[in-house]
């Protein structure tokens, strides 16, 4: 085997290297741009990034694709908060209580991303980004069944929705000015376990 025959696979590594930091940027400088409130179009994109419009293009041929990853990258944020909340300890109400006010946390961080991913995204789409999280509520509100703390009156699956859109209309209402931001955290969780709870 020759010294140029040995060498040869660097190169697609290094390709494919140099495509995931482009991809990690782009996703980043856009997720900058939209929660400081900039309107992000692929070309003031690319040249944030410092990348060509054919290799965004070639990332991210379309906006949605774009918006998607972006959407992504926030609700893989929220997961990884999740992670550490240790759900499974204490009464399920608690640790709803829990799961609601840190969700709340990165949900008003991230509520201008929230804005435009919902206007301009599939909401079947914007469901599916969120399954992970709406998992670890489901599991949260049937162990409160279980423990007798929350309503078994309603079907499971409308309690889930509940809980997602009332934290999004908190959202819509400190968008608005409506409810401040300080506030709207501890509203919003005695709202959603008043609304859980057994009659």
């Amino acid at each position: 085997m020759t010294r140029e025959t040995a060498s040869r696979p660097a190169a697609p590594r290094r390709r494919r290297a140099d495509a995931e930091r482009n991809v990690t940027a782009i996703v980043e400088a856009a997720l900058d741009g939209i929660l400081a409130g900039e309107e992000v179009t692929m070309a003031a994109l690319a040249r944030a990034v410092g990348v060509s419009r054919v290799t965004l293009y070639s990332h991210f041929p379309t906006r949605e694709a774009l918006l998607d990853a972006v959407t992504d990258r926030a609700v893989t944020d929220a997961r990884d908060i999740a992670r550490e909340l240790r759900l499974d300890d204490g009464p399920a109400r608690e640790a709803l209580a829990r799961m609601v006010g840190s969700q709340w946390q990165t949900l008003s961080r991230y509520r201008d991303l929230y804005a435009v991913a919902v206007a301009e995204l599939p909401p079947a789409r914007l469901r599916a980004l969120h399954a992970p999280l709406f998992g670890s509520v489901k599991k949260l509100i049937t162990r409160g069944q279980a423990e007798g703390d929350f309503r078994t009156d309603l079907p499971r699956d409308w309690l889930l929705a509940t809980v997602y859109a009332l934290m999004h209309q908190a959202a819509e209402e400190v968008n608005a000015g409506r409810l401040s931001a300080r506030r709207a955290g501890d509203t919003v969780t005695e709202t959603i376990l008043s609304a859980l709870r057994t009659p």
